[in-house]
């Protein structure tokens, strides 16, 4: 997890994880969006595959690269550990925002009385 985390770290390569996302792309198509060097982006390319989140494929003189999702599953669970209870409490303030709706409506058809 440590490895993926530090991966997508950089906004360099969580754009070339969102290029690639549904697409093969050889690693000049991946170069030529980007304004840095190429030899750049081969560093971030390595980066991307050494995690597992690129696998690579030599086709002819043509490096490709395809994304590969499954490490992040693992950042992804333990990311909703910290979620989980945010979620919890959302869903308690929704709910007490709509028991205060409620009876803020019966209050005005009813004049303000407080039915029994």
């Amino acid at each position: 997890m440590d490895a993926v985390a530090s991966a997508i770290a950089d906004p360099i390569r969580r754009d070339i994880l969102l290029l690639l996302r549904g697409r093969v792309l050889s690693a000049g198509e991946i170069a030529g969006r980007f304004v840095v060097s190429r030899p750049a982006i081969s560093r971030h390319l390595r980066v991307l595959r050494e995690c597992g989140l690129v696998v690579d494929e030599v086709s002819g003189r043509q490096r490709l690269y395809r994304l590969d999702a499954k490490p992040l599953a693992t950042l992804e669970a333990w990311l909703s550990q910290l979620r989980e209870p945010w979620t919890q409490r959302l869903d308690a303030l929704e709910t007490e925002v709509y028991r205060t709706r409620r009876e803020r409506c019966r209050s005005k058809s009813t004049g303000g009385r407080k039915s029994a």
